[in-house]
């Protein structure tokens, strides 16, 4: 699954939540034979300096930046010249600060450089050369150094800074420049763990990473005690992606052998837990949870679990960790987020309206992002009116156009299909990808009033200047199922698989459309099997796998996926397809209680009505 989000603050470490990275080769014969030595990664005297730098910086206690997650917000500086700051000085500091947060690094060292200039001040000058490293921009790092050095000449770590950014890369030993600054962290009896968790990042620029992990192994060598060490091996190894046998093994072992010398160690643990996550997310989510047993306070690890869930889709079980930590601080809005957004895709309105309108009033969140969810919570909940005056407040943030698109889509449901028709004709769409949301939103637009040959005609019309849009290909494929027209949904869905051929949700829905409308039933339920490997806890595509059981005789399977399906996602077709396996195991009364209940909810939904037409005559 593609959908992660951040969960691990370390400088140094960004869990598989933010992206999954797949940069490894995979011809194992090929990397065995480069296994032979121990290849450097590729250098250059500005990289190798800027390696190094970014190192010295980790050990002497400088606040590194990562480049794979955004920095923490740093102490905003005061300084303290001999004369009062000007206007122009405190504005260039500020201006720091917020790009600093923001992750702007080069801007903030700027910023910091130009304070530090005109205010004459030390403190400044070290800032500037730290955002300066982790920004990579090793010309005005010197010049921040140098600048430190003059202001602060007894300072010992602004020479190191200059001399370290002065070499020429004449002798190009990364390696050994790397284990001279180790062994000297390691003399200095208090540095060296420091130094072992900012490695991988002073080599994330690297584009070799087998070759880094090679070069982080040989150096953690001498070090087999320090938990750290053992951390950045398997931090490197994790970063190849995995794809070798002998690699996942060592990078598993290593990180045992951290928890192991250091109990409690959060990133290792979070680490393993993303290790085991590549071959398994039960197993990951079964050792997060042991952890949070031993260590019930690391909110970092209960957020990793929650996130784990969150991907495969058990909201319920996300909800209650989300839950559990905004309990024990209630003042987290992060976490009141996390509960609320849970809760808008559980269909739980009532709870996620209450905590998104506490969000408001604290001004929370990105520009829109609260008001859209709001919005949208009074369209699901059929306020119409108040969902339109909801969705016009949203008028910046990334939300902003899909807040105009849902003003037509409501519209539509109020019976105004050409008036809204006519309002997306006034939209100007920035870019390709919104050119083509402006024509699936008309085509929803008709869709939901089942005039399917006019959704048609828009599509194909919107294809023919973009044939190989995978989007619009689903779409169409779509609306001519509507049409009977099962060819052509069988033959675009496999154009979409041939274009994104682990596309889950075009897999299930051709599969879906063989064992639904077709003979082809086990067929159907080959590619349905195909998509829940790809994400097996879908809520949809467990209602396929349910369904295509129902075809094949299988009834008891078949109630068991689609309960898994009705828990993670209260779906009125869902039920429709539940009561009916109930109603053939000659469940009756239960099939009509279940009908009921989401009649109450949806009562226009044509596969419920059919359903109950059909069966419950």
């Amino acid at each position: 699954m593609d959908g992660r989000a951040a969960v691990c603050g370390c400088a140094d470490y960004t869990l598989r939540y933010t992206v999954l990275r797949r940069g490894a080769c995979s011809d194992v014969g090929q990397r065995r034979k480069r296994f032979l030595s121990v290849p450097l990664p590729k250098d250059t005297s500005a990289t190798r300096a800027a390696i190094l730098a970014a190192l010295l910086a980790a050990v002497g206690g400088a606040p590194a930046a990562s480049a794979q997650s955004a920095p923490s917000p740093p102490v905003v500086i005061v300084p303290a010249p001999a004369t009062e700051l000007s206007a122009d000085i405190m504005y260039r500091i500020l201006i720091g600060d917020i790009a600093y947060q923001r992750g702007e690094l080069a801007l903030a060292a700027r910023a910091y450089y130009e304070a530090a200039r005109d205010a004459q001040d030390a403190r400044l000058a070290r800032r500037a050369t730290e955002a300066a490293l982790a920004a990579r921009q090793r010309s005005l790092a010197m010049d921040a150094a140098q600048l430190w050095q003059k202001l602060d000449p007894s300072s010992d770590r602004a020479k190191q800074m200059v001399t370290m950014l002065s070499q020429p890369g004449a002798s190009a030993d990364l390696k050994g420049d790397l284990e001279r600054l180790l062994a000297e962290a390691a003399a200095s009896g208090k540095t060296l763990g420091d130094a072992f968790l900012q490695l991988n990042r002073a080599l994330s620029a690297q584009a070799d990473k087998i070759a880094v992990y090679r070069l982080v192994s040989d150096l953690a060598k001498p070090y087999p005690g320090v938990a750290e060490a053992q951390f950045a091996v398997a931090l490197a190894g994790y970063n190849t992606g995995l794809t070798d046998p002998e690699i996942a093994a060592a990078s598993m072992r290593a990180v045992d052998r951290a928890l192991e010398l250091k109990p409690g160690f959060e990133r290792a643990a979070l680490v393993k837990a993303d290790i085991l996550a590549k071959g398994s997310p039960e197993n990951a989510i079964r050792y997060l949870n042991a952890f949070l047993a031993e260590a019930p306070a690391s909110r970092t690890a209960a957020s990793a679990l929650a996130q784990l869930y969150v991907e495969q889709k058990r909201y319920t079980d996300a909800r209650a960790v989300f839950q559990r930590l905004l309990d024990a601080d209630p003042s987290d809005r992060e976490f009141e987020y996390a509960v609320a957004a849970i809760s808008l895709q559980m269909k739980d309105y009532s709870t996620a309206e209450r905590l998104f309108e506490n969000l408001k009033a604290a001004d929370f969140g990105e520009p829109g992002t609260v008001l859209f969810f709001l919005a949208e919570i009074a369209e699901e909940t059929r306020r119409y009116d108040e969902a339109i005056a909801r969705y016009r407040e949203v008028t910046e943030g990334d939300r902003a156009w899909l807040a105009k698109l849902r003003i037509a889509a409501i519209m539509g449901k109020q019976g105004q299909v050409e008036p809204a028709r006519q309002f997306l004709a006034t939209l100007a769409p920035d870019g390709h990808d919104q050119a083509i949301q402006l024509k699936q939103a008309e085509a929803q637009l008709l869709q939901d009033a089942r005039d399917y040959k006019g959704a048609y005609a828009v599509l194909t019309a919107a294809l023919t200047g973009d044939p190989d849009s995978a989007e619009l290909l689903y779409d169409v494929a779509m609306v001519a199922e509507k049409l009977n027209r099962l060819d052509e949904v069988e033959s675009r869905l496999k154009r979409v698989i041939e274009l994104k051929p682990d596309n889950a949700q075009a897999l299930n829905a051709l599969g879906y459309t063989l064992v639904d409308r077709t003979q082809r039933a086990a067929e159907g339920m080959q590619l349905i099997e195909k998509a829940h490997a790809l994400a097996p806890a879908d809520p949809f595509i467990l209602d396929s796998m349910g369904w295509a059981h129902f075809r094949l005789g299988h009834l008891d399977e078949s109630e068991k996926f689609l309960r898994r399906a009705f828990a993670e996602r209260p779906d009125p077709e869902i039920a429709a397809h539940l009561g009916e396996v109930l109603w053939a195991k000659g469940e009756r009364d239960r099939a009509q209680e279940l009908w009921q209940s989401q009649l109450k909810e949806s009562p226009d939904n044509p596969v419920l009505l059919d359903t109950v037409r059909r069966l419950a005559r």
